[in-house]
């Protein structure tokens, strides 16, 4: 009798499990163009084609073109529909600060170039310390506007795009000491300018998104 209620309660708990098993199948959630347009909306890049000149083929000259690039991904399978909320909050979160990010980029590679055209230290002090006033004035209106994560999440993309975290920037061009003051004034906001961007491990699914948004297709 023992042996049989055994048998019988083994039996419940597997079929239980099996149970709990389908629901949580029931719940997974598969990525694709569609959802990606559902949940990020429009793209805020397009598709590109450039013309590259003419090119001999099959004995005639031809005119050549060539795209973008186009990414191809397995499809993200999402175990419950809170994990994919999760990651298209970080879509939609770079779509707002990746632009922020490359613009800072264009503007870290102007203000180096500039810098190396300058014959004195004096003069690239001068530079700098004008340049510091405008950039202030030109992103601290988009830069109060984000959310803490949006906040974050710059910081590691500025890294991305710039190969130098935030506090090395500052720390090269403006001195150890502010670039100190700024890390400790992040850092009570639980941020920190020396966060690096992690594209193969802790940051594969930004960088998937980047690639993604970058190339039109979310």
């Amino acid at each position: 009798m023992r042996l049989h209620d055994y048998t019988v309660k083994r039996l419940a708990l597997l079929a239980i499990w099996m149970m709990a098993a389908q629901a949580c199948l029931a719940q997974q959630i598969k990525a694709d163009a569609q959802l990606d347009r559902d949940m990020t909306g429009d793209p805020i890049f397009s598709h590109r084609l450039y013309y590259t000149g003419m090119v001999e083929y099959d004995g005639e000259m031809i005119p050549s073109f060539q795209y973008s690039d186009v990414y191809v991904f397995n499809k993200l399978i999402f175990k419950n529909p809170a994990q994919a909320k999760k990651y298209y909050k970080i879509a939609n979160n770079i779509k707002k600060v990746y632009p922020i990010a490359c613009d800072i980029q264009r503007t870290v590679d102007r203000t180096i170039a500039h810098m190396d055209s300058l014959p004195t230290k004096r003069e690239k002090d001068a530079y700098l310390k004008q340049q510091e006033k405008a950039l202030k004035a030109e992103y601290y209106p988009q830069l109060k506007k984000l959310t803490f994560a949006q906040g974050k999440l710059l910081i590691k993309l500025i890294d991305r795009q710039c190969d130098m975290t935030g506090y090395e920037l500052i720390k090269k061009y403006m001195g150890s000491f502010k670039a100190g003051f700024y890390n400790a004034f992040a850092s009570l906001f639980g941020a920190s300018l020396k966060k690096e961007y992690d594209a193969e491990v802790d940051d594969r699914l930004t960088e998937r998104a980047i690639l993604l948004i970058e190339s039109g297709q979310m």
